[in-house]
């Protein structure tokens, strides 16, 4: 949930229904969940009596009315606007930007959450402010105009030289030490694999780089990259595409990589980006991870990291605070039907009265997940979109705040992203990385659990019944593999449990029938604008996803 790759090594990186789920319930009490994960408890366990804290998430309940289909009051008054859009994440605020930005002001921004921001929401404690979910991009391909210009407005890019390479902020860019994994007994600096590692396997970790590298400058028979960003600008030559038809591990084996060591790291990668295992990700997706970014600066090196303390929720921040007098947070879509006038009706429920309304749009873009559009349009049908074909993975976040900085080995200081090899989660960032006060040794640490090791669903019926307790059996124990004796040094975790925390790049979907079905819209009045159909959960995407939709709306 964090971004796209910065290869690692300094070596390498410049190369349900009701009645299922109460009988999956049952089954789950009666003992299939791990014993760690469910054990019983009257209360913590005396080593974390002392840790504080709180097990939060989306507003559950307000999606459990629209998935149980509870009966809501009658709307009580009627407005009309011009363009209403469903959705304050990342796509939604970025279509408002460009609504608004293009002299179209006469629109409305709708939020479920009391909250705009989407998976780049961030919360905040008297330490720091802190990621609730992604937390960095890598710098920008060149040719990506439109987010260029997003980041020069606000600063991320101070200025260009004189071959047009952008500067990026210094206070921005991650400052060193970036990153570092616990292998075979051995802080190393990377992630990726090196130490112990056997020198065939060595080779293999090359070979595999050396062919991505290849890939990053591949072009189709059209001229266009194989692998790009935003994806839908990738060549459309079927000696790329067909890649997204087989799993990335059957591309792998067809090519002889076997090296446990790079296996565990391209899972890592998986994990990373897409919240599940190299299995149940896409050739062409995998691929698309190593190769699609190429982006180079006056001021840093190919495939720096951009990260604040609360992570994207700063960039975030940036497009609420544009639009943010037209967003209405709080607020429950329950219905969608056209309207006699030629516009679209749209039925919202305030979280906060309780109260109902009716609102009559010209044309509205949905830039909610299509889980939730599934139920909103459940008298409108879409052509070609099987909503079966999409997969989200559910997440924990752990935003850790220790009294003083855990150590890995005599003389190391604490990095920005740290991993263990073969761990289940894909390790902690220091959310106070680029913090200038170096006195200061409280800090936050943000950790992320992919829940993989299970189907989605079955991954997210176990996670919403686990307590407080359980997470802590899960998170304290690799955190003191990874620093013996961490614990009595921690004061407080917050838990932030995503349970459809990102779209997964499944076979068959990036480029299948749905993904295309999904992005067209309906009778040129309601328009889609979600990461979700893009099939890769990153800001680019989201950013990118919301002009496409705001350009259809506008007719440009």
């Amino acid at each position: 949930m964090n971004g796209q790759p910065y290869f690692s090594n300094k070596s390498i990186r410049n190369s349900v229904n009701r009645r299922s789920f109460i009988l999956q319930a049952s089954f789950l009490s009666a003992g299939l969940l791990l014993s760690n994960c469910f054990r019983k408890l009257n209360g913590p366990k005396p080593d974390y009596a002392h840790i504080k804290g709180k097990l939060r998430g989306p507003n559950a309940k307000a999606g459990h009315i629209l998935r149980d289909k509870t009966p809501l009051p009658n709307p009580e008054t009627q407005t009309s606007v011009k363009t209403l859009i469903i959705g304050a994440g990342i796509s939604g605020l970025s279509a408002a930007r460009w609504l608004l930005k293009s002299g179209d002001a006469n629109f409305q921004l709708l939020e479920l959450e009391d909250h705009a921001g989407g998976n780049s929401y961030f919360g905040s404690n008297a330490v720091s402010s802190y990621p609730l979910g992604a937390h960095y991009i890598p710098i920008i391909n060149n040719e990506d105009k439109l987010l260029i210009d997003f980041l020069a407005e606000n600063q991320v890019i101070t200025h260009f030289d004189e071959q047009n390479l952008p500067f990026y902020n210094e206070y921005y860019l991650c400052f060193d030490p970036e990153e570092r994994l616990l292998i075979n007994g051995h802080w190393q600096e990377g992630l990726v694999p090196d130490f112990g590692v056997p020198t065939e396997e060595r080779k293999q970790i090359v070979d595999f780089f050396k062919l991505m590298t290849g890939f990053k400058t591949a072009k189709g028979n059209d001229g266009k990259y194989a692998f790009d960003i935003p994806l839908d600008n990738s060549s459309t030559d079927a000696t790329f595409r067909k890649l997204d038809s087989i799993p990335f591990t059957e591309y792998l084996q067809q090519n002889g990589f076997n090296s446990a060591y790079l296996l565990w790291y391209l899972n890592y990668c998986c994990k990373d980006d897409f919240g599940v295992l190299a299995a149940n990700t896409s050739a062409w997706a995998g691929i698309h991870y190593f190769a699609s970014r190429k982006g180079k600066a006056a001021n840093t090196a190919e495939n720096s990291v951009i990260t604040w303390p609360e992570g994207n929720g700063w960039l975030m921040k940036q497009l609420r605070d544009f639009v943010k007098n037209h967003i209405r947070t709080s607020q429950m879509v329950y219905g969608l039907s056209y309207h006699a006038t030629g516009g679209v009706e749209v039925k919202v429920f305030d979280l906060k009265t309780g109260k109902s309304s009716l609102i009559i749009a010209d044309k509205v873009i949905m830039a909610s997940p299509q889980f939730v559009n599934q139920k909103i349009l459940k008298d409108i049908p879409r052509p070609g979109v099987n909503y079966a074909d999409l997969h989200y993975a559910p997440w924990l976040i752990a935003n850790i705040t220790v009294n003083k900085l855990p150590t890995a080995a005599k003389g190391m200081v604490l990095c920005w992203d740290n991993v263990a090899y073969g761990t289940a989660s894909v390790g902690y960032v220091n959310a106070n990385q680029q913090d200038l006060k170096v006195i200061e040794e409280k800090k936050v640490l943000t950790f992320y659990l992919p829940l993989c090791d299970k189907a989605p669903r079955l991954a997210r019926l176990e996670a919403y019944m686990r307590t407080y307790e359980q997470w802590l059996d899960i998170i304290i124990p690799e955190l003191e593999q990874m620093h013996p004796e961490i614990t009595p040094d921690i004061e407080e975790i917050e838990f932030w449990l995503w349970g459809h925390g990102m779209v997964s790049p499944a076979v068959n979907y990036v480029w299948g029938n749905t993904r295309k079905m999904a992005q067209s819209p309906l009778n040129d009045k309601i328009f889609f604008a979600h990461t979700d159909l893009s099939g890769i959960s990153i800001f680019e995407e989201a950013f990118h996803q919301g002009i496409r939709a705001a350009k259809q709306v506008l007719g440009t």
